[in-house]
């Protein structure tokens, strides 16, 4: 099983979405750090769900209960281990389904790599409720990173067909990355916002699920972070990003579109800006070699829609080998991308820390 993570800073996640609870053990922070529990609280009602038409009617409180590793309102450099209380299950939807393989989920892997063993109720430990906790340990992570002044900020790039419009890539606005956060459903342009959410909402009266793009920035990273090959900050963003369940692409700068131009296109030209190495372009999002340039590092992922769907289709019952349709009951997001952006904040705030670490230590911290 592998749910450890991490060179510098380790996180490891457990629990199952229909099990008692989930919960992360963070390992490797020093004592010291002061916890604003408020910013906390904040990014884990980012991606909770329940909170309007467009997500799952699934409610839950998503209250932090920190078991160890913090005392007097700062981490004390022993594992900090937070849990997260399943309040909210309906298991019941499950056992009627028990042996048909889901389309689109983890059932049938699942089943084949565990032994007939795995929790299925609202795919176990597959589940994107245990992004829940990756957010907690995420938001411990970009509150180090904004202490000194490394921003992220994440909008919607894209529902379905519609689609937003893109960050500047070299000179992109710190308030507008700051405010982001602020918004339930983040975009750059509004007036997208209803036509999008008509897309959402149609989908859902269809009993259909539709996906989406996200894309996010990261401000102020200093040059020569990262290191080439198997430890470049592009192979450990997407290592992490690829840990967040629906995740399916993943690129960095223009990406697929650098395949369209010629070389005097896509590369980044150098000047001196108020003193400082620049590029004119950025369409390599910021990184070179596997190593951070200086300028904002740029991605993309590509969510692909809620699989859950309550559409008749097409499956197998993994008992008696039989061919079978099934329509899947239950509470389920009609689109995941809005509740997606914070927990790929946070991976890439845990990820960036990590590498910075690496480089500076831990006293960079502090």
């Amino acid at each position: 099983m592998s749910g450890i993570w991490g060179n510098n800073i380790k996180v490891s996640i457990f629990g199952e979405s229909h099990g008692h609870g989930v919960g992360i053990v963070i390992d490797g922070l020093p004592g010291g750090i002061k916890l604003d529990m408020d910013y906390i609280k904040y990014e884990m009602d980012r991606r909770k769900p329940g909170k309007s038409k467009l997500t799952t009617s699934r409610k839950e409180a998503d209250e932090v209960k920190i078991l160890s590793g913090y005392f007097n309102g700062k981490t004390t450099g022993t594992p900090l281990c937070a849990f997260i209380e399943n309040t909210n299950t309906r298991s019941r939807d499950y056992s009627k389904t028990k042996d048909l393989m889901r389309p689109g989920h983890a059932d049938y892997t699942g089943y084949m790599k565990y032994n007939q063993s795995n929790d299925y109720r609202g795919g176990g430990h597959f589940s994107g409720r245990l992004t829940a906790p990756l957010v907690f340990a995420g938001s411990i992570a970009k509150q180090i990173l904004e202490k000194n002044n490394i921003l992220i900020g994440s909008h919607i790039s894209s529902i379905y067909t519609q689609v937003d419009e893109t960050f500047d890539y070299v000179n992109c606005n710190e308030e507008l990355v700051k405010n982001l956060r602020l918004e339930e459903f983040p975009l750059i342009d509004k007036s997208k916002a209803d036509s999008m959410k008509d897309i959402i909402l149609r989908a859902k009266e269809e009993g259909n699920s539709v996906g989406g793009i996200v894309e996010t920035i990261i401000l102020n990273v200093e040059t020569g972070i990262g290191s080439p090959f198997f430890s470049s900050i592009e192979s450990r963003i997407s290592s992490m990003m690829f840990s967040i369940p629906a995740i399916k692409g993943i690129e960095f700068g223009e990406g697929f579109n650098m395949a369209k131009m010629k070389g005097n296109e896509s590369n980044d030209e150098y000047c001196i800006k108020d003193g400082e190495i620049r590029t004119y372009t950025n369409n390599n999002g910021g990184i070179l070699g596997g190593i951070s340039n200086g300028m904002p590092i740029v991605f993309k992922c590509a969510i692909k829609p809620t699989p859950s769907i309550s559409m008749e289709q097409r499956t197998i019952n993994i008992e008696s080998k039989e061919e079978t349709s099934l329509s899947i009951e239950g509470r389920h997001d009609p689109c995941i991308v809005p509740r997606a952006i914070p927990v790929i904040e946070a991976g890439v705030a845990l990820t960036l820390l990590d590498m910075i670490i690496e480089k500076k230590g831990l006293e960079w911290i502090n």
